[in-house]
């Protein structure tokens, strides 16, 4: 193979099997300016290999570049961080400076950083104009210079401000502030998704930091999670219960913009401004609640129906035209006068300023977002995508009146301009497979984008699959002999694994049925929680490795897309055996029903069912299936329990090298697991 730029920045003093390919690959698509997407496995070393092609790169451009590595989860960015570290360690030139980063509220040090959301931001935004934060006043100068000096963690940052010395005096400074201000200098900053993929995050960070998004080399870890999440970012609530809380809250803005020009014999642009857009809430609201009860009472079975955008933003129209009087008052001048404007989008984007800049007393204890704020959130997604195919509104017979739901249906409108203006882009993800899915669905066009499908450098023989075909959770087979039996394949399993087994289900609702009354004696039974915490997670960590040190096992429960099947990192061979059951499809919905028609549409008829249902819901099992082999000497026993992952249909969303062994019954996988494990052992790393 050809000597490989960029070996030189890599964390390890020897390339692991599959870097230097990786790394290869991305420099080639990074210097076309494009997006490079790979999937590949655990062990390779993905991340270092990222790094070490996206450093090559910054050193080479003639013009300076910032890494931008977005992850998902705080336990990636330590091990970013880490990375950096071991890259300094082994390097004699200057160190490479990091910040670590996650959102505003997570690393406050203020009493109300408990809040989220827009709440937290006006309580923050409040305390600082009234210069009540005492840290965000501390300027902290050698702080910053400290957190460029040597690698943090975010965590470790934070406490650091608490008690940093400056000038031969212990200051708290806003460990935010101080992370934004020394990104300006950082070659890596590491954050979250919506740093870069959420427009009003984006606007602000980037401005705060001095970048542009031609300056940034961009990494996104996880990155199968990314349609999804951009979508999400999308997506919207609205019910008339929030019109009339937005009402209210700008009738209190209004009171405090009164107040303060009582002294004034008229009224100004602003008050005549704010009058209106209470006019438009009260009026919109009682338009609403006309429209909500029209389609409560035209509802099926199903409890939901779809609605179009144009719908929403004529019910806004009819609002303003209600209140259009308002507009004939001689003491408009000015701005004032925009709203008696019979254009419809200009009145639009006026009520959503309007609401956008009210502002609000939020209560300290509260983690509510002012409804005037996300009404305005609504008011934007309709009018950026309303327009056009891409958004599917549904209307839901949930709660008291209702609520509609925006749905995004193209990730690739919001993530493909963003990948179009930056100076390059790795994608990277054990399950980002095929990469020419996940290139299409984040609008990164053919031109622009490298793939690359990387091997797994541990041998098959420690981590054979084994398929169940006498179960499943296909709809129709459902029931209590199929329940019976999935609860057979996972006792015979469980009593033929030395040590711990953890079983993953489509859903909380199959979690209740398949665990509320089973029990194996001698085994600690553990079944994820909705409402569990870091805390809990940390402590079934210890449950899992204290139980083979003391002869004992645990059987672990969760959900696909759950903390327990992506976000753990089960290292140290915690988990002898992984059990899959289901298939994860999504259940039928007007959205999924509107997501696969626009997927036909837009990728044809023959990508339909793969890009809109058997690929995301395999690629879950892929996930789950990662969980026990984190390192060389690791072995691990897979079983999926459901006869459909032999059928055409999903088989041929696993990697082309997958062998699936077959059993008939709970006897099978039982002796199955019996013969893997008295013949493979786990080799333990000295």
């Amino acid at each position: 193979m050809r000597e490989v730029a960029g070996l030189s920045w890599l964390a390890h003093p020897t390339p692991r099997e599959g870097q230097p390919e990786m790394i290869a690959a991305c420099l080639d698509t990074l210097a076309k300016g494009g997006a490079h997407l790979a999937s590949a496995p655990t062990g390779i070393g993905k991340t270092a290999a990222a790094l070490a092609a996206a450093l090559e790169f910054a050193s080479s451009s003639p013009e300076r570049k910032t890494i931008m590595f977005l992850t998902p989860r705080q336990s990636q960015h330590k091990i970013v961080v880490d990375t950096v570290r071991r890259i300094n360690d082994m390097r004699e030139q200057e160190k490479i400076t990091l910040v670590d980063m996650i959102g505003q509220s997570g690393m406050c040090v203020e009493p109300f950083a408990g809040n989220r959301g827009v709440s937290f931001s006006l309580l923050c935004s409040n305390h600082r104009k009234n210069k009540q934060c005492r840290p965000w006043m501390t300027n902290a100068p050698g702080f910053e210079r400290r957190i460029l000096s040597d690698p943090m963690h975010v965590d470790e940052l934070v406490e650091m401000s608490k008690t940093h010395m400056e000038d031969g005096e212990k200051r708290q400074t806003c460990p935010w502030k101080a992370a934004r201000n020394a990104a300006k200098e950082a070659q890596i900053i590491v954050c979250d998704y919506n740093h870069l993929f959420i427009e009003g995050v984006r606007n602000a960070s980037l401005k705060a930091m001095d970048l542009r998004l031609d300056d940034l080399i961009i990494i996104v870890d996880e990155a199968h999670n990314l349609p999804d999440r951009v979508r999400m970012g999308m997506q919207r609530r609205l019910t008339p219960i929030m019109v009339r809380n937005a009402a209210s809250e700008v009738e209190e803005h209004l009171g405090n913009l009164q107040r303060v020009a009582a002294l004034n014999d008229a009224m100004s642009d602003a008050i005549m401004l704010k009058s209106w857009s209470l006019a438009v809430c009260k009026e919109f609201r009682l338009v609403l609640t006309r429209e909500f009860r029209r389609m409560i009472a035209e509802l099926d079975s199903n409890n939901e129906m779809l609605i179009q955008a144009s719908d929403v933003l004529s019910w806004l129209n009819e609002s303003f035209d209600a209140v259009a009087a308002i507009a004939n008052q001689s003491t408009l001048t000015g701005e004032a006068n925009t709203f008696a404007n019979p254009d419809t989008i200009i009145r639009l984007k006026m009520f959503k300023q309007l609401l956008e800049t009210n502002e609000v007393e939020i209560d300290e204890d509260g983690d509510n977002e002012p409804s005037a704020h996300l009404l305005s959130h609504l008011i934007d997604v309709l009018d950026r995508f309303g327009s056009g195919p891409a958004l599917c509104l549904v209307f839901e017979g949930e709660g008291k009146d209702g609520r509609i739901i925006t749905h995004l249906l193209d990730a690739g409108l919001v993530a493909g301009p963003i990948f179009e203006d930056v100076a390059g882009a790795i994608l990277m993800s054990g399950t980002l497979d095929p990469p020419n899915m996940f290139a299409d669905l984040l609008g990164i066009t053919k031109e622009m984008r490298g793939e690359s499908i990387l091997p797994s450098p541990f041998a098959k023989e420690r981590r054979p699959i084994v398929v169940a075909t006498d179960v499943t959770t296909l709809y129709r087979a459902r029931g209590a002999e199929n329940d019976k039996k999935i609860r057979e394949h996972i006792y015979s399993i469980v009593q033929n694994t030395p040590g711990n087994v953890a079983v993953f289900v489509p859903s909380y609702k199959a979690l209740n049925n398949i665990f509320e009354t089973f029990f194996i004696p001698g085994v600690k039974k553990m079944v994820e929680s909705k409402t569990w915490n870091k805390k809990d997670i940390n402590a079934l960590l210890v449950d899992l490795e204290e139980a083979p040190k003391m002869g004992k096992k645990v059987l672990l429960a969760g959900v696909f897309n759950g903390r327990l099947s992506e976000g753990v990192d089960y290292a140290g061979g915690l988990l002898d055996t992984v059990i899959c059951v289901g298939i994860q499809n999504a259940p039928p919905s007007v959205f999924q029903k509107s997501y696969g028609e626009y997927i036909k549409d837009k990728f044809g008829k023959s990508n339909f069912w793969r890009y809109a249902n058997s690929q995301p819901a395999i690629n879950t099992i892929l996930q789950a299936m990662g969980r026990p082999i984190r390192a060389m000497g690791d072995r691990a026993l897979i079983v999926l329990l459901d006869r459909r992952n032999t059928d055409r249909t999903y088989s041929i969303c696993y990697p082309p090298d997958t062998k699936m062994n077959q059993v008939g019954d709970a006897e099978g996988s039982g002796r199955f697991a019996k013969r893997f494990f008295s013949k493979v052992k786990r080799e333990v790393d000295i």
